[in-house]
């Protein structure tokens, strides 16, 4: 993984980003660039065949850091119950208590597809999507967890979390958004839409 600043957001730049920073923001917006290697399909985007000696493929996604706010606090409580979050203290060292801080990493991708429409290839570009958040969240979640802290993220086809046993509360990835990004949203029907 390699990181880019902020870079100014612009249409016609894939890797460019907007940048949306709230009260609860630590670290505003950036790109980070994740290598992948899609052998695992039987043709790229160009109709030819994938061998192993396929390249890397660079894909970004767009992450920020920020402390959870009283809303985030309690959609927290509802999917995770109180067991990761108990009057937020845990014991160092045998002795002294440190207050827990819990932490909230919102990515987006740029899609190559209009993901609305309807075919093969849209299919094929929300799989490429969904493998790259899957192999970020994975290794930055492994990483975390190597350090001794708990780390989760939520599965984007279902909102449960992938990690943590016994959890069957949907995380509303819209709602976090709005809260941690200041997206506005708009409703369509059932569901609600980032604008």
């Amino acid at each position: 993984m390699a990181m880019m600043p902020p870079a100014a957001a612009d249409e016609g730049n894939p890797t460019a980003i907007s940048i949306n920073a709230t009260l609860s923001t630590i670290v505003s917006p950036r790109m980070v660039i994740i290598n992948t290697n899609d052998q695992h399909h039987s043709v790229n985007q160009q109709g030819a065949a994938l061998t192993p000696q396929q390249p890397l493929q660079q894909h970004g996604i767009e992450c920020s850091l920020h402390t959870l706010p009283k809303p985030l606090l309690r959609e927290f409580d509802h999917v995770f119950g109180q067991k990761y979050n108990t009057n937020r203290e845990i014991v160092v060292g045998g002795s002294k208590s440190q207050l827990v801080e819990l932490l909230a990493i919102p990515t987006n991708q740029h899609a190559r597809e209009d993901i609305v429409g309807v075919g093969i290839h849209i299919e094929e570009e929300k799989d490429r999507l969904l493998r790259v958040f899957m192999a970020f969240a994975s290794e930055f979640c492994n990483k975390i967890r190597s350090l001794g802290y708990w780390s989760d993220f939520m599965d984007p086809c279902s909102g449960l979390p992938m990690l943590t046993p016994d959890c069957n509360k949907v995380y509303s990835e819209v709602d976090g958004m709005e809260v941690l990004l200041g997206y506005r949203t708009y409703d369509a029907g059932f569901c609600k839409i980032l604008t």
